[in-house]
Formats: structure tokens, C-alpha cells, sequence
């Protein structure tokens, strides 16, 4: 149940863009309606979502999936982590069950075999959702000697676009929408700051 319901009426000038995510996703887009309470921030939204990178053109459509996957499960969101693991098995990203158990638990031990690329995909992203976020000199040097420029700053701004999301769901009590298999994607409840253990 989130915290405030949707608006009763959505705006006029929001609703094809509510149709659109609908079709896109087959479910019913809660953040998108949660939202329209405030159409200049859902219009920003929504220029956001529109203009994130997308495989293949932006880059290798694996290594975003782990991008996204990976900050999901470490910011804590129940709907970002069920929506991106549910791209796990697209033929353009292709990743096995157990690797998407690795991403899901932030297994650094499970990433160290991976092809470079995708290790340091999933290292930048556990660092950029971590906070404080702190880019070790190793990271760094693996970044650089892995990607192009532009390619780090694709992936700096898709990790950044998942953390948008998953503070926005998680400020808002949005639930996992059943995008993927609750089972696997489930996330640990965090505790309030200062709460004991």
C-alpha cells in the first residue's frame, strides 16, 4: 500500500504517457500515477525514463541490465529490483539464473570470475548506489582501462536514473508490481537509521 493514493483524476496532458507505460510493461504503473499529483515532476520523469540508455546503441544491453539490476538490489527497491531483474532473460541481455543471484545478493566474491567489463558494470554501480559514494583507485583504473569516457558517463547516468527511481518508490511505499518472480527478487526490509539491529 504507498504511502499517499493516486489522484483520483490524472491529468489531461499525462494520460498518454500513463497509456504508453501500460503497453510497454503490461502493469499498471503505479510511480507514473503516483506521480501525476505533480505534472511537472512526472513530465521531468518521464523526459528522463524517455532518454535513458537503451541496448544496444548506448551500450551492450547485458551490461545495463546488470547496471540496473545491481543498483536495484543495493538501494533496496522492491519495484526497481522486480521490474530490471524481470530483463534477465531477453535475448539481448541473456543472464542465468545464477548470475542473476549474484547481482541480486552484491556478490563481489560471484562477479570476480566475470569478463572485466561486466565486473567493473557491477562494482561501479554497487559504488554510485552505496552512500557515501566512495570510487576506489582500483575501480577506477578498471573503469578506465574497460570503457571509453563516454561509456562511463552511460553508465554513471543509467545507475543514477535507477536511484532516482528507488528513492521516489521507496519515499512512496511502492510494492514490487509482479514484473518478476518475488521469490528470487525479493528485497530485505532495511531498518530506519539509528534503529537497533
Amino acid at each position: 500500500m504507498p504511502l499517499v493514493p493516486p489522484p483520483a483524476r490524472i491529468p489531461f496532458v499525462l494520460r498518454p504517457a500513463l497509456w504508453i507505460a501500460r503497453r510497454l510493461t503490461g502493469k499498471d504503473p503505479l510511480p507514473a500515477r503516483l506521480l501525476a499529483h505533480a505534472p511537472k515532476a512526472a513530465i521531468g520523469a518521464g523526459v528522463l525514463e524517455m532518454t535513458a540508455a537503451h541496448g544496444p546503441t548506448d551500450l551492450d544491453s547485458r551490461l545495463l541490465a546488470i547496471a540496473r539490476i545491481v543498483a536495484s538490489a543495493r538501494a533496496g527497491c522492491p519495484f526497481c529490483l522486480d521490474m530490471n531483474a524481470a530483463t534477465h532473460a531477453r535475448a539481448d541481455v541473456r543472464l542465468t539464473r545464477a548470475e542473476l543471484d549474484v547481482l541480486v545478493a552484491c556478490d563481489r566474491v560471484g562477479w570476480e570470475s566475470w569478463p572485466t567489463r561486466e565486473r567493473a558494470t557491477a562494482l561501479y554501480a554497487l559504488a554510485l548506489s552505496s552512500t557515501p559514494v566512495v570510487l576506489d583507485p582500483d575501480l577506477r583504473v578498471m573503469l578506465a582501462s574497460a570503457f571509453t569516457p563516454r561509456e562511463i558517463v552511460v553508465l554513471a547516468s543509467t545507475i543514477s536514473q535507477v536511484n532516482f527511481w528507488a528513492r521516489f518508490n521507496q519515499g512512496l511505499d511502492v510494492p514490487a508490481a509482479g514484473f518478476f518472480d518475488d521469490g528470487v527478487c525479493a528485497v530485505a526490509p532495511r531498518r530506519p537509521e539509528g534503529s537497533a539491529a
